[in-house]
């Protein structure tokens, strides 16, 4: 391998999913405010919403989506400005 073609900040970080509580290190050059201590040695930390080990498409489970009551809530938010039929008017 070449020498000097890494930037000097990367390093092993440690990335948390924060719905899940699962920890996994990489070689990253993410910023980190925060450490955490992973098999006695500290690492920089850095959080995440959701990883492999927590989204859907990965995990095989999915979320029931309700798209009757999404509908429903359409029509019923923009009811008002829907057009009188011709019969109605007459």
């Amino acid at each position: 391998m070449r020498k000097d073609i890494h930037p000097e900040n990367y390093r092993l970080v440690a990335f948390k999913d924060m719905s899940n509580d699962d920890v996994f290190l990489t070689k990253s050059t993410a910023e980190a405010k925060e450490t955490i201590e992973v098999d006695g040695v500290e690492y920089p930390l850095v959080k995440l919403e959701i990883s492999r080990t927590s989204h859907p498409y990965y995990t095989g489970k999915t979320k029931l989506v309700d798209t009757a009551g999404r509908i429903d809530k359409f029509k019923n938010k923009y009811k008002k400005f829907k057009k009188e039929d011709k019969k109605e008017a007459e």
